[in-house]
């Protein structure tokens, strides 16, 4: 404060010497005037940026783009110029339509509006390169393309599994058959032009109109001026592949230089025990668990869309509701050998979960080690049993070894015990046999040779026709609920798809049940209501009453608006992750009689153990009053652990043995319409704007050379100066 008011004194001080100068003061106060004349237009008008701003440009705000993602050797995805790119927008509605962007228009670059059904290879090869498209924007297509669109590749992961020119050779690269005969591979391509996607139908529409109002000429003439144009941002940092960018970003970290260019994908694994075990230490080797396991991410061709209803969300669904089964069983507490439940992040690009738990048992970095490894149940894809058949996959070069074939028979012959008894399940071999799908036990096998099997509703290719794209929703697993239903009632609503994957749920947890030793296997049953909710949350609305209750009030924000998207990012752990953590704490856990404080901090009770169990103290149910929550603590054995790939632990960047997936840093990531004047209209109005610039400030020098004259004061009538 008394800085201030020095330089009010100061300024005080300066005012009375000038007014004693006469004339000089006067002129003083005329190049002050001035001054203000020209500076408060200026001020005004960057107040008021904002507002012009807003009626110049129509923001699009429901929007996804395509980023760059780079492994060891190439770059995919898109990317805009740095100031963003802008181009004329057309409506593509028919294949026919592009040759108007292709050739015919006389406005180009083009932004072209897509229709979803024509968003395919055929239609992307004729766009890519050519210097007259500057950009896409992706409409929805409703109801989703028939004849399936998948943005995958035809052999997914294809080089990260346990086949490969030396081992399997006859099963390396899907040469019996791609798994994904649907697969276009546009997700793995890389475009020098943004794209995004249109979530908005209203927004679409709103392109459309000014599309339809400015754009289109009369009777096949070319349209005129203002036109309807499009701008987006997305400009990516990285470059080339995730060596050069890990390495650029390793050189400005040591020299503190900003920013990174780019981030390996990562998260954590989710996993839980049936009985707890000391994650202290590490398991004696005759200690056997059997491990139920499962993946939890997906993806598309546009970032962080990843409804993955049928690729990922029916089968850790299923999962979960096996775990609640199993612990419901009445002699859990005495099975000779435990279950692990294991819910993999990020197994879409390369195996990063799996591959990564798999590394720290052989570093014994991990609680279970793979000799303590029994036999691997894994659920794949299994929400579209288009019969009752499920299919049970198997490793055809373990099973050289006859010790493995017999445990393998073993395993079957369980799993079809278990199936007797439950409606529309029956469990099928794959006839003539082949090699085990994508799926995390290949990157066990690399470890060790174990007994295991994949769970799938497809015996030689997948059913799923829109793996890992935009239209994996909940209509594509049939899930519908009828329009009069309430939030919280459509939540309960027991629903056909909820019903099936109840069914292939209790079919695992009796296998499950049988193989840690337990012999009463009809008692273990999963709840249909259970599977209801988990689908509505992960699917429909994960801000729902029940999702509300289990989780801790400070990650309620993960919950956000809608359905949650499975794609791993970058920034860990994501929403899916927490939620599925404290989901299945929920389902497995037990509620204990302890204080807030008590359940934070456990190490102040006796009888808490932090080596055995996880403690979370989570919202709870709405009371009877509606007024508020009974939060109470949770005891439980779900917990967290690293889902990178040891390629970033190690730093062997151009890795072929470990995923090396990264994703580009970026700026800016925006869109927006306007209109756009014709260049000889820009020209003029830059010289016209030039031209007022250059007089504005002539006039001002001669005002300001003539100040003492324009600014004068009169004398007063009858004032004498001596």
């Amino acid at each position: 404060m008394s800085g201030w008011r020095g330089q009010e004194a100061e300024a005080t001080r300066r005012g009375k010497m000038a007014t004693a100068g006469g004339g000089g003061g006067v002129a003083s106060r005329g190049r002050r005037a001035c001054l203000l004349l020209c500076f408060v237009p200026l001020l005004a008008g960057l107040c008021q940026a904002n507002s012009v701003e807003r009626k110049i440009y129509i923001p699009l705000n429901r929007t996804a783009p395509c980023v760059r993602l780079l492994n060891a050797t190439h770059q995919i995805g898109c990317q805009s110029s740095i100031s963003g790119d802008t181009g004329v927008i057309h409506v593509v509605e028919e294949e026919e339509d592009l040759e108007w962007v292709l050739t015919e228009g006389p406005n180009p670059p083009y932004m072209v509006l897509l229709e979803g059904n024509l968003f395919t290879r055929k239609v992307m090869e004729k766009l890519k390169g050519t210097i007259r498209i500057s950009g896409l924007a992706v409409a929805l297509a409703k109801p989703s393309p028939e004849d399936g669109f998948s943005p995958s590749l035809e052999c997914p992961n294809d080089g990260f599994g346990i086949y490969s020119n030396s081992y399997g050779s006859e099963y390396a690269h899907c040469k019996e058959g791609n798994w994904n005969q649907l697969g276009n591979g546009l997700a793995y391509e890389d475009f020098d032009f943004p794209i995004f996607l249109l979530e908005d139908e209203n927004e679409t529409q709103v392109i459309k109109q000014c599309y339809w109002d400015h754009n289109r000429g009369v009777n096949g003439s070319a349209p005129t001026y203002p036109l309807c144009a499009m701008q987006l941002f997305s400009h990516m940092h990285a470059v080339t592949s995730t060596v050069t960018c890990m390495r650029r970003s390793a050189i400005q970290s040591t020299f503190s230089i900003n920013p990174v260019v780019c981030d390996p994908l990562a998260d954590f694994n989710v996993w839980n025990t049936l009985n707890p075990l000391n994650i202290s230490g590490t398991l004696e080797p005759g200690d056997k668990v059997i491990i139920a396991a499962t993946k939890l991410d997906s993806r598309s061709f546009f970032w962080n869309v990843a409804p993955g209803a049928e690729s990922a969300v029916g089968s850790f669904v299923t999962q979960l509701a096996a775990a609640e089964a199993l612990q419901k069983a009445p002699d859990v507490a005495t099975l000779p050998r435990n279950v692990m439940f294991v819910f993999f992040q990020g197994e879409t690009f390369d195996y990063i979960g799996s591959s990564r738990m798999v590394y720290d048992m052989e570093k014994g970095k991990f609680p279970v080690l793979l000799e303590n490894i029994h036999s691997f149940v894994e659920l794949g894809q299994v929400a579209l049993r288009n019969s009752s058949d499920l299919w049970m996959h198997t490793d055809p070069m373990s099973q050289r070894d006859e010790s493995i074939r017999m445990e393998v028979q073993n395993l079957l012959t369980i799993l079809r015990n278990s199936s007797i008894g439950v409606p529309n399940v029956t469990m099928q071999d794959v006839n003539p046999p082949r090699s085990l799908p994508p799926s995390s036990l290949q990157r066990f096998l690399r470890g060790q040779n174990i007994s295991g099997v994949v769970l799938t509703d497809y015996s030689h290719s997948f059913s799923n026709r829109y793996y890992q794209s935009i239209y994996d929703t909940p209509e594509n697993i049939g899930l519908k609920y009828p329009a009069s239903l309430k939030p919280d009632e459509a939540m309960d609503f027991v629903t056909d798809t909820a019903k099936s994957l109840a069914a292939v749920a209790t079919v695992l947890g009796r296998a499950l049940y049988q193989l840690a030793g337990g012999t009463n296997y009809t008692a273990v049953e999963a709840d249909p209501k259970t599977v209801s909710r988990l689908l509505y949350g992960f699917l429909v609305k994960a801000n729902n009453s029940w999702f509300q209750s289990v989780i801790k009030q400070d990650l309620k924000v993960f919950l956000g608006d809608g359905p949650l998207q499975h794609y791993i990012a970058v920034s860990s752990p994501i929403n899916t992750t927490y939620v599925v953590q404290y989901v299945l704490a929920n389902l497995t856990g037990t509620v204990v009689n302890l204080t807030r404080e008590e359940c934070q901090d456990p190490k102040k009770t006796q009888d808490a153990n932090k080596d055995l169990y996880e403690y979370a103290w989570v919202q709870g149910p709405v009371d009877p009053s509606g007024t508020s929550r009974l939060s109470q603590c949770v005891r439980s054995t779900a917990r967290l652990v690293k889902a990178v790939s040891p390629a970033f632990e190690l730093q062997q960047w151009e890795s072929s043995e470990y995923s090396t997936w990264t994703e580009s840093r970026w700026k800016d990531i925006r869109a927006r319409i306007f209109l756009v004047a014709s260049k000889e209209l820009e020209f003029v109005t830059l010289i016209v704007g030039l031209s007022i610039l250059f007089v504005s400030l002539i006039i001002t020098y001669f005002i300001n050379a003539k100040a003492d004259i324009l600014f004068t004061t009169p004398r007063e009538p009858g004032a004498v100066s001596y």
